[in-house]
Parts: structure tokens; C-alpha cells; sequence
């Protein structure tokens, strides 16, 4: 008697146009995709300029001011990193050096121990893995110190133009919550799968950057303005909370 074929691999089952990202995406009606696009459409209008936060002049440097922004504002980091880039401008820079070189340049930062040596070891596995050049993929960026998917999403989509996935910060999961764009109980990755699910691929930096820039001016973690904001007011169930 022949044996049964081995059973093919599981694959996710991502519509046309995602079938490269690793992880399946959860299924959304047609109706909520279209709510989605008048959120982006209402988000877009009120920030139009909304862009990424951090200062940076080439790919390793917004890596770099990604790994330090952990746990910290990007404010404060913007305050570090010109010394710290004028010291080390390219990556062999940083390689040649040591964390405790480091250090000084990044200690009024949460974390600058451990921050500097993560900014030392994946800056010599780039040297030394990728000729000096940031790597422009998800798990090459990945198995970089320091690096996980938020910080590789942030670098893929903002210096190489790669949506990848959508950056889930703490203003971005707080929102995707409160506009039911995602599940209250979901965590930030789940939350991503749901956004990339509702949005257009070729819209997912930019989503998170216009999501980002309300949560700071308006959908605040605490004393909101929701309740007095139009889009808020649309969309946001704490507006309903505070009126």
C-alpha cells in the first residue's frame, strides 16, 4: 500500500500583493476598509506633513536613533545623536570603538548602557555581515542587537520607502483601539496585523506617522482633547467618554 503524501506546508493566506509578509493577516470587510480610508483621508488632511520624528541623514543613523528612542522621547534623542554622529559618522566608526566610547554620548538617555552597546554590536554586524550598508530586510534587521519589529518597520519604511508592516508605538496601539481599528484586548502585534489588514500597503509608514502625530496633539493618553476634536468626535470612543 503507498503512503499518504506528506502534507504541505501551512502558508498564510494574505491577499494578492501580501503574500511575502510571513504572518497571516485577519480577515475585514469591505465596510471597514472603507472607514479606514476616511480616517486616512480626515488624518491625512489635518497632517499633512507628518513624518518621522527622529533626525537622521542616512540609514544607519535612523537604525541607531530608532535602538536609542526605546523607552525614551524622541525629543530627548534628537538632543544625543548630533554629537554622537559627529564622533562616529559611519558605521566602521562605531565598529572600531567600544560601548563604553559610547556611552558618554547617549548617558542622559534611559537605558545608555545597554543602549550603547546595542548601537556598538549592530553597527559591527553590519560592518562586518553587510559591507557597511543598513540591510533593507526584515530578518536581516531583526537579528541586528537592539533591533526588533517596530524599530526595523520604522527603518525599512522611512529610509528605504519598504512597507513592511506598520510601526505600533504607544500612541498607535492607544488609537487603533479607541477608533476600533483593532481589538481592545488585541497586543501591538496583533494590533499591526489588523492595521495592515485595513490600510494600503503603500500607505502603512505614513498611517503610522498621521496616527502618532493626533496622539500627541489631541488623542492624548491623558487629558485628551477628543471630545472637542472633529475627527475624535467621528471616529474615537473616548470622545464619547469625555463628553
Amino acid at each position: 500500500m503507498t503512503p499518504p503524501a506528506a502534507a504541505e506546508p501551512l502558508t498564510p493566506t494574505n491577499p494578492r500583493g501580501m503574500r511575502d509578509i510571513p504572518f497571516e493577516l485577519p480577515s475585514v470587510e469591505p465596510a471597514q476598509k472603507r472607514r479606514a480610508k476616511r480616517i486616512l483621508d480626515a488624518l491625512t488632511e489635518r497632517y499633512p506633513d507628518a513624518t518621522c520624528a527622529l533626525t537622521y541623514t542616512a540609514p544607519h543613523e535612523l537604525l541607531i536613533a530608532t535602538i536609542l528612542s526605546a523607552q525614551c522621547t524622541d525629543v530627548a534623542v534628537n538632543k544625543a545623536t548630533p554629537a554622537l554622529f559627529k564622533k562616529f559618522p559611519r558605521p566602521a566608526d562605531f565598529a572600531k570603538s567600544d560601548p563604553e566610547a559610547i556611552e558618554p554620548y547617549v548617558k542622559s538617555l534611559n537605558f545608555f548602557r545597554n543602549k550603547a552597546r546595542a548601537v556598538h554590536e549592530s553597527m559591527a554586524a553590519i560592518v562586518e555581515e553587510h559591507g557597511g550598508k543598513t540591510p533593507q530586510t526584515m530578518n536581516d534587521l531583526l537579528a541586528l542587537r537592539g533591533v526588533a519589529r517596530k524599530t526595523a518597520n520604522v527603518v525599512l519604511g522611512n529610509a528605504f520607502n519598504i512597507n513592511n508592516g506598520v510601526v505600533v508605538d504607544t500612541h498607535v496601539n492607544r488609537i487603533a483601539k479607541r477608533f476600533d481599528l483593532a481589538p481592545q484586548d488585541a497586543n501591538v502585534q496583533i494590533v499591526e496585523r489588523h492595521l495592515m489588514a485595513l490600510f494600503p500597503r503603500d500607505q502603512w509608514t505614513k498611517l503610522s506617522h498621521l496616527i502618532i502625530y493626533h496622539g500627541r496633539q489631541v488623542c492624548k493618553a491623558r487629558h485628551s482633547l477628543c471630545a472637542d476634536d472633529a475627527i475624535c468626535k467621528r471616529y474615537c470612543s473616548n470622545a464619547k467618554e469625555s463628553a
